[in-house]
């Protein structure tokens, strides 16, 4: 019941927002009382604390089924793909609430969470570099704290939405743009080869598939 109700609420609270979600409309589509959510949260801030757990939770799950031994290039513009398919979707709302009625609170799950993503992300940069495919001189914390700084720019805010572009093309003319510039002759080839497993293909199938198969 528990994780049922995280996930109602999480699901609520990403469509709309979190100042305006009483702990009655998050577990409306469940059809339970309150009673039965102060059984296991004390209040709307612990619930909105471990959805948000268990929001990264099943994201870095999803990082772990993506396979370890392709390209360090495709791995990594896979890994951003589904982070933005998935939080392009998500109304700015809720990160605008979170960002500015519960700061403390972003800021110690940023600190929870980041610490296992970054590490894993820095992974597949050294990998990349060491597989000839990234370029030797770069640094690669700098690196990815460019990718997150553009990445939290262009799906998290409503900069790119007068776009009215699909998280595909955004992805294409932003972090796509910036992974290019760090990559040696060998990884552009490489790049290039797997945007066209996007465009041709339709990459939402292509990542659930390999994550299907990993299961």
């Amino acid at each position: 019941m528990k994780d049922e109700i995280l996930q109602t609420s999480l699901n609520q609270f990403l469509k709309y927002g979190i100042r305006e979600m009483s702990i009655k409309k998050l577990v409306a589509p469940m059809g339970i009382s309150t009673k039965t959510v102060y059984k296991y949260f004390k209040n709307k801030e612990e619930l909105l604390e471990q959805a948000l757990h268990f929001f990264y939770a099943q994201q870095y799950q999803e990082l772990e089924k993506l396979s370890s031994d392709q390209s360090a290039v495709s791995l990594l513009l896979d890994v951003w793909y589904m982070a933005a398919e998935r939080e392009y979707k998500v109304t700015n709302v809720f990160f605008h609430d979170l960002h500015y009625y519960y700061p403390d609170l972003e800021n110690k799950i940023e600190a929870a969470i980041s610490k296992k993503f970054h590490k894993k992300f820095i992974q597949i940069i050294q990998q990349g570099i060491t597989d000839g495919v990234f370029r030797s001189e770069i640094n690669p914390e700098v690196v990815m704290e460019g990718i997150y700084i553009l990445y939290s720019v262009t799906v998290r805010s409503e900069k790119m939405k007068r776009f009215r572009a699909d998280p595909l093309n955004i992805l294409l003319n932003t972090i796509v743009i910036y992974i290019r510039g760090f990559c040696t002759q060998a990884g552009i080839k490489e790049l290039d080869k797997h945007i066209k497993t996007f465009v041709s293909f339709g990459k939402a199938k292509k990542v659930k598939q390999k994550m299907t198969n990993k299961v």
